[in-house]
């Protein structure tokens, strides 16, 4: 069909727009709008981003810093001290008279008897010595402080 031009011609040419309207009188678009979709992935991304280091959180210990790298972080026996002197043995706290027995228990069977001790930087020196000895009583051969470095303390 083609569209003239002379005096009647507008009439086609109503004609043929007319033709492509669909029966409810708007084009109908033949492509998804993902638009929406991505917005909800995006929310999904940052609400993600936001929970993922809250599930990763332990004791609460404000560790000391220094300068040296941890070498290869692993699965290991971790003994806390708060800054209010509880003993945690993993993340289950325990008292220091249980603190031994319980060490002693778990090394059983395991090649390498390496635990690594966390202690609040305000803790007492005494208290930090007292789960040291605790520890070396039950059989704990090498002992790892944690620490920070001070990069990762600034951004906390």
């Amino acid at each position: 069909m083609a569209i003239g031009t002379g005096g009647g011609g507008g009439g086609r040419a109503s004609a043929l727009y007319s033709g492509f309207r669909s029966k409810r009188g708007l084009q109908q678009m033949g492509e998804i709008n993902i638009t929406p979709l991505v917005d909800v992935v995006l929310v999904l991304l940052l609400v993600f981003m936001v929970t993922a280091p809250m599930m990763s959180r332990g004791i609460d210990v404000s560790l000391p810093v220094a300068g040296l790298k941890d070498p290869q972080p692993e699965d290991r026996l971790t003994v806390s001290v708060n800054a209010e002197g509880r003993v945690y043995l993993g993340d289950r706290p325990i008292a220091l008279e249980l603190l031994e027995d319980e060490l002693r228990g778990r090394l059983q069977g395991v090649g390498q008897r390496i635990a690594y001790l966390r202690a609040d930087e305000r803790i007492a020196y005494g208290r930090v010595i007292a789960v040291v000895d605790r520890m070396k009583r039950a059989g704990v051969e090498n002992i790892g402080f944690v620490y920070e470095l001070p990069e990762e303390k600034a951004a906390r």
